[in-house]
């Protein structure tokens, strides 16, 4: 931090005594400033010449108002005069860095940019992209200097009330979760009115003030204490005051005038005005950014962008102590310190004459100057009162600029003002009126106000102190040690009352300032002693429990011995028998090692003899694998040679057989030739031939019915051309059927007739083991309800709520076709609580195909077509199956 040296004014001969004696009760004057515009055009002529440093040579020009009733030259002193060749970074080290430091330190200050219009006010307080100005570079130092000491976001909280109020860390979030939820929305809103690029194309708009790595400057702060930044931004235009950060009225579309109060420390503060909190130096110039959009500018003849309202941003900073661990904030609302700096850039003075301003804007220009004009006479009250000692009503409530600053001009703070002005001859009558009132301002006393921080007596470096203890128990912890997350640190406070008491003594009866300062010293003293003597308490409380504990863990320790030196006794009791038995054992153990030594030796003969033996077995089994691989060579030879012959015989049966097929391809033509040329006729004109080609492929099934068995027969009927032969075949079909029903009447076994079941009450067991051949077709038992199993484990299969069961077996007959047997029966239960199976039905089906019958049929040319053709067999078959059922 560069060392800044501050100029005081010498004031008046007339008033020397009343300056020494306000410099005793800790007042200084208001140090005024002056920088000198660069002139814009070569041609300009310039009236002002810079004398010395802190002063300024003023020439009048022949074009001026009463120019021959003004002396020749006139001279101005100021706190510092800046050049037209004087960076920013020079201003704002001499002018607003003792300003930030006090505003870390506890105190307010105010900074006022007072001038004629288009003299630079506007940017030497923002500056522009590649000269940032005092307000980016305020920020710069501020978040440079609390980097790492701030606090989580929403930790402290605006009461509405001027004040503060420190929140727990599970609010905090809740409101943090909560902003980033109304953030995401805004954000999506924003892009769909006016899409992502236009929002992109404001923020490129913006200054960057970001400095360079040798720019840096860093104040010293407190490590013990958090800080939190907030800022606000106001402008009073036409003597009302507008938040310019404030959401805009949705139906009006105009921002709401507010009003000033006083809060409880009887500082004056915008109500209802909209405090952010930022964290870093970017996020504070967009807010910045976006109220700068809303403030009033409009375009007059000595200015393209003209300010037709005073603007007024506020940067507060809020700190309070952490705790005595150094880890939270300590949630008591008298520990907070809130400080602010108020950067002022007031709407330039203008004359009507020159502006040219008509209707609105002459309206602007008159509040313009009638706020300026209550500044200055506010300012010249002051001073006549701190000379003359007069007791003058200050009318600070004539205007709102100087009404809201009140405070400041009252002993709260420390007040700079700098003076822009353009040195050109034609701006000279404007320019001296804002010199005379920059010089007479100067004049003023103002008490520089005294900043009592509750002191709670903590150890000074406690936050340094718990991160390298963490630090260690992190270590420890990583290294394996179990007790690390116990331990726990104590930094304890400092038993100290406080400094020196402040100086008492009294030179004036009027002077009550010294008082003030002895009470409020007085009463720090008495909290900090309540707090060190419940400290101490606190303390001798937990030395007591301490104490107590370990004289409790002594007792049962001195317990615990006796009972470890008993059990040692017995031990050693133990210890001697043990080393008797060892003694024996030792013994026994030498004899077995004579036993095992003696063994090793039998069992290397008969390992010898092992391998002796094995030798003479694996010559045994080579002369083995030698005959076998002999016999092995006639076999393959052997095996060769019939393969040869029945490839032979395969090529022969498979050539007879594609002539066959030739064959038969060939007559197939000739039917299908006979088919398509007489097909229609003889299905309209014979019914009769009709009805014998639908039944050339029906099965004949003949079902004999017997008292133990259904068989139920599937053959291929002898295909007849008359229809004789199939009522015939009909008849002889029914008379088995007939004969069938005789003989199961007469062979049904006689069963209990006590024992009755209702049909309607059957439950099937359908034991179907696998695998089966699904037999493709519509002739199946009929089970309403069936459990169907495939194999019996257990006999409560049985008779586990069945009373009908029915068995499926399929085997191959002798010409390779399929027969599938269902055996059905009761299931009864016996007199001993079981059950028996009396098979009572057995149906048989045999599947016969038609293709590979070795029969011979006779057919007409018709009707072997239709045999032989697989579309025609399947429908017939179908059909056939339909008809009969």
């Amino acid at each position: 931090m560069s060392s800044i040296k501050l100029t005081r004014l010498k004031p008046p001969v007339a008033s020397r005594k009343q300056a020494m004696k306000t410099k005793s009760d800790n007042v200084e004057p208001v140090q005024v400033f002056c920088r000198i515009r660069p002139m814009l055009n070569s041609t300009d002529v310039s009236c002002m010449k810079i004398a010395s440093s802190t002063s300024i040579i003023i020439t009048p020009p022949e074009t001026a108002i009463n120019f021959r009733n003004v002396s020749k030259v006139i001279q101005t002193s100021f706190s510092q005069v800046f050049g037209d060749d004087t960076t920013q970074k020079e201003i704002f080290n001499v002018v607003a860095l003792p300003l930030v430091i006090n505003l870390i330190n506890g105190e307010n200050s105010l900074l006022f940019a007072y001038g004629v219009t288009g003299s630079g006010k506007t940017y030497t307080m923002t500056g522009d992209i590649n000269n940032p100005g005092i307000m980016p570079r305020c920020l710069d130092v501020l978040f440079n200097s609390i980097a790492n000491c701030q606090a989580k976001k929403f930790i402290f909280k605006p009461d509405k009330l001027n004040g503060f109020e420190v929140q727990s860390e599970a609010d905090a979030q809740l409101d943090r979760q909560n902003e980033f939820h109304l953030d995401y929305m805004t954000s999506q809103n924003e892009k769909c009115k006016l899409g992502i690029q236009a929002t992109d194309n404001d923020n490129d708009n913006r200054p960057s003030f970001i400095c360079s790595t040798d720019e840096i400057n860093i104040v010293q702060v407190d490590e013990d204490n958090v800080y939190a930044v907030f800022v606000t931004y106001v402008e009073i235009y036409n003597n009302s005051v507008y938040d310019l950060l404030e959401d805009e009225d949705p139906k009006s579309k105009l921002l709401q005038s507010k009003i000033i109060r006083e809060d409880g420390n009887r500082n004056m503060y915008v109500h209802g005005v909209t405090e952010i909190e930022v964290k870093t130096s970017e996020e504070a110039f967009k807010v910045f950014q976006r109220g700068q959009r809303k403030r009033r500018v409009a375009h007059t003849a000595l200015n393209a962008e003209s300010s037709r309202s005073h603007s007024i941003f506020t940067i507060r900073l809020v700190q309070a102590p952490l705790d005595s661990q150094g880890e939270q904030v300590v949630q008591d609302k008298r520990v907070i310190c809130v400080s602010q700096l108020s950067l002022v850039d007031l709407a330039g003075t203008e004359r009507t004459n020159r502006s040219k301003n008509t209707g609105q804007r002459l309206r602007e220009a008159g509040n313009i100057n009638n706020s300026l004009m209550t500044l200055r006479t506010c300012l010249e009250i002051l001073r006549e009162n701190q000379i003359q000692g007069t007791n003058k009503i200050v009318p600070y409530r004539d205007s709102k600029l100087t009404h809201l600053f009140k405070n400041y001009f009252d002993g709260e703070g420390q007040i700079r003002m700098i003076v822009c002005v353009n040195p050109r001859a034609e701006d000279y009558d404007e320019t001296i009126q804002a010199m005379k009132f920059a010089e007479m301002t100067q004049e003023v006393q103002v008490a520089r106000s005294v900043t009592s921080k509750l002191d709670l007596g903590y150890t000074p470096g406690r936050r340094h102190a718990n991160k390298i203890f963490k630090e260690a128990r992190s270590r420890l912890e990583k290294a394996g040690n179990p007790d690390a997350a116990d331990i726990d640190v104590d930094i304890g406070l400092v038993y100290s009352l406080g400094g020196p008491f402040p100086e008492m003594e009294v030179t004036s009866p009027h002077n009550d300032q010294v008082i003030s300062n002895l009470m409020r010293y007085l009463e720090l003293r008495i909290q900090k002693r309540n707090l060190l003597r419940g400290d101490l308490l606190q303390k001798q409380n937990n030395l007591r429990n301490m104490l107590v504990k370990m004289e409790r863990e002594n007792v049962s320790l001195r317990i615990e011995n006796v009972s470890l030196k008993a059990s040692n006794e017995k031990q050693k009791e133990k210890i001697s028998a043990l080393e008797s038995l060892v003694c024996k054992t030792e013994g026994q153990i030498d004899t077995l090692l004579y036993r095992l030594n003696s063994a090793n030796d039998t069992i290397r003969n008969l390992q010898q003899e092992l391998r002796d033996k094995d030798m003479s077995l694996n010559q045994r089994l080579i002369d083995k694998q030698r005959v076998k691989q002999k016999y092995n060579s006639k076999i393959q030879a052997e095996t060769a040679k019939m393969s040869k012959e029945l490839e032979t015989k395969l090529q022969q049966q498979r050539e007879h057989l594609q002539n066959q097929m030739k064959d038969k391809e060939e007559k197939l033509k000739l039917v299908k030739q006979i088919l398509v040329n007489d097909d229609t006729t003889n299905i309209v004109t014979s019914p009769y031939k009709a009805s014998a080609r639908s039944t050339i492929d029906i099965p004949e099934i003949t079902i004999s019915n017997t008292v133990s068995t259904t068989t139920i027969t599937t053959e291929p009927a002898a295909v007849e051309i008359t229809p004789k032969a199939t009522t015939a075949q009909t008849t002889a079909t029914t008379s088995e059927y007939d004969a069938a029903e005789v003989s199961k009447r007469e062979r049904i076994p006689v069963v209990n007739p006590r024992y009755r079941r209702s049909q309607s009450a059957d439950r099937w067991l359908d034991h179907r083991p696998t695998p089966m051949v699904p037999v493709g077709t519509i002739l199946q038992p009929i089970m309403h309800h069936k459990r169907s199993v495939t194999h019996l484990t257990d006999p409560k299969d049985i008779t586990n709520r069945t009373s009908r069961y029915c068995l499926v077996s399929q085997n191959q007959d002798e010409e390779g076709e399929l027969e599938t047997k269902l055996y059905k029966g009761d299931i009864l239960p016996t007199s001993g609580g079981g059950a028996q199976v009396v098979f009572n039905d057995m149906e048989y089906l045999k599947q016969l195909s038609p293709i590979t019958r070795k029969r011979s049929v006779t057919l007409s040319p018709r009707s072997k077509d239709q045999v032989t053709s697989p579309e025609n067999c399947s429908s017939a078959e179908t059909g056939s199956k339909k008809l009969r059922i």
